[in-house]
């Protein structure tokens, strides 16, 4: 009897499964065990002895705690949700705009493409507990005071009127001041999403640059006609990747922490947890629908 060929179809479909076995290996044995413990701790008071911990069920006591009795979980998550909506456009924009300077052929290229990535370095590790904590903040302070904290002020306030003169609109023009003054954190979370870019523009043949500019394109004309739809999978890659970063990093996930290894209520820390997960799941969603609408996918 003749086995049935499969089409290129269903072998595409079973690349995909061999693609993500390792994940769902890793996820089965490594993660479902504590994911369903953590829903059973938000559902539960835990409290810790020397003889283990106990369990007491109250529902959803733990959720109804933090939505609407813990004094600082709403605002925090509120912020968090914030600072995505403002930060992740720039940190694209950014990302793609230096990728493709970075991918121009130049005199210390290597060396340039390397500083672009020590953010990923400087936000790693001890450097960023560094950063965080009581010596950066006074690293800081003290070079505002010597300085003159009041410099950027006027270097912004100059700019927010250059631009409402030129007869922008008053929200954008404060959208875009807010991001010179965010420049140093939007750097630092931009160096992994330039290498994907970077990637993706080596990927593009050259030929389809040749065809352009002998059909008479300009180089304005092949970014939009042929670099942003080719990079368009990648955009909403590093769109993903950028939300769930600045959610890993973020004061939410800090209070989280906190709320169960200094303040020892697991409990509310699980419920913490779950709600700040659909949060996240939330926007990747909607995230994820309206941009994929819009990219191009080559055959």
């Amino acid at each position: 009897m003749k086995l049935k060929k499969l089409s290129l179809e269903q072998k595409n479909r079973y690349y995909g499964l061999y693609f993500i076995l390792p994940w769902f290996i890793g996820f089965l044995f490594l993660f479902m065990v504590p994911l369903i413990s953590s829903f059973r701790y938000s559902l539960s008071n835990l409290q810790v002895s020397n003889e283990g911990f106990t369990l007491e069920f109250i529902g959803l006591g733990n959720f109804r705690e933090a939505l609407l009795s813990h004094e600082s979980y709403v605002r925090m998550l509120t912020e968090s949700v914030l600072n995505i909506v403002v930060n992740t456009p720039l940190i694209i924009i950014f990302s793609l705009f230096f990728a493709v300077i970075l991918n121009q052929k130049f005199h210390g290229r290597v060396l340039a493409r390397a500083i672009f990535f020590l953010p990923v370095i400087l936000a790693s590790g001890i450097i960023a507990s560094i950063e965080n904590g009581d010596l950066m903040q006074s690293v800081v302070r003290n070079a505002n005071d010597m300085t003159g904290g009041g410099l950027s002020v006027l270097k912004n306030l100059d700019l927010t009127i250059m631009l409402l003169e030129s007869g922008m609109s008053p929200i954008l023009v404060e959208y875009l001041t807010g991001a010179v003054s965010r420049i140093y954190e939007i750097v630092s979370q931009s160096g992994v999403q330039i290498l994907i870019f970077l990637a993706g523009l080596q990927s593009i043949s050259p030929s389809l640059y040749e065809a352009a500019k002998i059909e008479g394109s300009t180089g304005y004309e092949a970014f939009w006609k042929i670099t942003f739809p080719m990079l368009s999978p990648l955009i909403l890659t590093n769109l993903v990747y950028t939300i769930v970063d600045s959610f890993i990093s973020d004061q939410t996930s800090r209070l989280v922490v906190d709320t169960a290894f200094k303040s020892f209520n697991f409990g509310l820390s699980a419920a913490m947890s779950w709600i700040y997960f659909a949060v996240i799941a939330l926007i990747l969603w909607v995230t994820t629908a309206l941009v994929s609408r819009k990219v191009f996918y080559q055959n």
